[in-house]
């Protein structure tokens, strides 16, 4: 890996981070709604898109995305909203790439791919620590926080699937934020009378939407030719640990006990799963 790829990479995964980050000081410490945070969002990152691409002299295709992967991509950044009114940021970013990981494992079985014996035992492993993680207790997350942070991993899972072969990645992202822009629009205005606007909870709006979302995911679709489809899965699973070294050291947040053993099982059996993947096509070879 070269170092210009490297850095591409940190930096997207830092980027990824930061929304949970933002979302969860815009949530806990100012006094903006999780609706206008999400309409703020993708605003901005459908802004930012629009200005790279005008910037990059790239041709606008008005038809770049589609509706049904900006229904998956509102559906994901409403439930990562709403679920960070009771989450920490390790916890919430624990609970997300956990299940867009175990959402893009579970659609590849349902499509044929068949796992082979260290690639169910990862999905054991992980199975395990997410029970652990929401089994009742004084440290388990809230119900319907952890519930909703579920439904956005999965929301963005199948968003990412549809990711895949949907032609210029920058176009499509573009299309898709700016589809998705009169789906927040309307939920805001179903829920106007529990808006709740702030100017601090805006600026974080903005900046995740502006410079976690619209400019992060440029600098991962530019590092991601250059990654190993592996490599790519694998180091998504350093968000979690970037949110939760952020959430000590900007939020204040304090670590549990299960947090740690559960979030180490479920992103080493992810991580199992994945490598495995790689690994038994060389076997079989050999």
């Amino acid at each position: 890996m070269s170092l210009r790829t490297a850095l591409l990479t940190v930096l997207a995964m830092v980027a990824f981070a930061g929304n949970s980050l933002l979302c969860r000081a815009a949530l806990r410490d100012t006094d903006i709604d999780a609706a206008s945070f999400t309409f703020i969002r993708i605003v901005s990152g459908a802004l930012v898109l629009a200005l790279l691409m005008r910037l990059q002299r790239t041709r606008r295709d008005l038809k770049a995305g589609s509706w049904w992967s900006a229904l998956a991509l509102f559906v994901y950044a409403i439930a990562f909203s709403f679920a960070y009114g009771g989450l920490s940021t390790a916890m919430g970013a624990l609970l997300l790439f956990g299940a867009v990981q175990a959402t893009m494992i579970a659609l590849g079985v349902v499509r044929g791919d068949r796992p082979q014996r260290w690639q169910w035992l990862g999905i054991l492993v992980a199975f395990v620590g997410l029970t652990g993680l929401l089994l009742p207790g004084l440290s388990a997350p809230p119900p319907v926080s952890a519930a909703l942070m579920l439904a956005a991993g999965a929301s963005w899972g199948v968003y990412s699937l549809r990711a895949k072969g949907a032609g210029d990645p920058l176009q499509a992202t573009a299309g898709n934020f700016l589809r998705a822009v009169p789906m927040a629009l309307l939920v805001s205005l179903v829920l106007l009378p529990q808006a709740r606007l702030d100017g601090a909870g805006a600026v974080l709006a903005v900046a995740s939407g502006a410079l976690a979302s619209g400019i992060g995911y440029a600098i991962w679709y530019a590092a991601l030719p250059l990654l190993q489809s592996t490599t790519a899965a694998t180091v998504q699973l350093s968000v979690p640990v970037i949110a939760a070294v952020g959430g000590i050291l900007l939020l204040g947040e304090a670590l549990t006990l299960r947090l740690v053993v559960a979030g180490s099982a479920i992103l080493g059996g992810i991580a199992l799963v994945i490598v495995g993947k790689r690994l038994t096509p060389a076997r079989s070879r050999g």
